[in-house]
């Protein structure tokens, strides 16, 4: 068998918005197997090449199939793509099997090639490697994953959540394990995160649906959406997703977060952190905790004010 693999450089979004490949035409796109990867923490990960998108084929892939690629990925555009011919060994499993299981607070993430953990005190989560900014690994889902086991672990009760930008599921379903109890309710502006939220959620027994205990799925953009609405006040919103978006979103933020509420946020550099505590703080939030995690931050605020 002929292994062949591309490499398209590609923002963070865009990485986001391509690795649900399993909803694409197998015709146009030849049925590779993706996984993303950060290649520069220091760069915004809104800049074109601060990820890579690698392709994996069993055959030549043809240049159709590279083409309908890169036409998913807009920052690629007039960028070489060049096939490179791998030795023969099953680099997908490989690829997959490099990351290790992590370990964040009392939580084990792994990928399906790698085992849960054995610690009756750890919950494991298994997360595919090919949404690999989803599974933990990347330091703005593990961050949020600490900061989440610091709250429950300092007494902070929580009976209505809700996860911005849930990508595969993965913090809204251990707010869930932490707060059993409680409401539970997850959104994203692509697609393809309800069918990948369902399957992760079906393998890590996790419920679907509207009861407490099992977790609502929304595709919807912000918080307009009307189901989102219907469910507020949260006194948990998370929210992993970039910078930019974070501050454009404060005021409905606020707007949906009960007094006393509490929002996790990441997916920001630590040189953009004052900016977004700044628009918080502006909308009636205390920051109560920052953890920095190498260039990466994690804020947890507190609705302390009026929005």
């Amino acid at each position: 068998m002929d292994n062949w693999k591309v490499t398209i450089p590609c923002t963070l979004a865009e990485a986001q918005a391509v690795t649900g490949y399993d909803m694409l035409d197998d015709s146009v796109f030849g049925s590779p197997s993706l996984v993303a990867s950060e290649v520069d923490a220091y760069a915004d990960p809104q800049q074109p090449g601060s990820w890579a998108l690698h392709a994996y084929f069993t055959d030549e892939p043809e240049t159709a199939w590279i083409e309908g690629l890169r036409g998913l990925v807009p920052s690629a555009a007039g960028v070489a793509l060049t096939p490179e011919k791998l030795p023969d060994e099953d680099w997908v499993t490989m690829s997959q099997a490099g990351l290790e299981p992590i370990r964040a607070g009392r939580f084990h993430v792994h990928t399906p090639e790698m085992p849960a953990s054995d610690d009756a005190d750890m919950r494991s989560f298994c997360i595919p490697a090919s949404l690999a900014f989803g599974t933990g690994h990347h330091n703005t889902t593990r961050g949020c994953l600490i900061v989440l086991d610091a709250m429950k672990a300092a007494g902070i009760e929580v009976t209505n959540h809700i996860d911005i930008g849930t990508g595969t599921g993965l913090l809204a379903f251990a707010a869930m394990h932490l707060w059993p109890d409680a409401q539970a309710i997850a959104s994203d502006i692509d697609p393809v995160c309800g069918p990948a939220v369902e399957h992760n959620a079906a393998t890590n027994g996790i419920a679907m649906g509207d009861s407490v205990g099992a977790l609502t799925m929304v595709i919807a953009e912000g918080l307009e959406d009307k189901q989102l609405q219907q469910r507020a006040p949260y006194d948990l919103v998370i929210a992993n997703i970039l910078a930019g978006p974070l501050i454009d979103l404060s005021p409905d933020v606020a707007a949906v977060t009960a007094p006393q509420g509490h929002a996790v946020l990441s997916g920001l550099l630590g040189t953009q952190a004052d900016a977004v505590a700044g628009a918080y703080r502006a909308q009636g939030f205390t920051l109560e905790e920052r953890l920095d995690l190498g260039d990466w931050t994690v804020l947890r605020l507190c609705k302390t004010g009026a929005a």
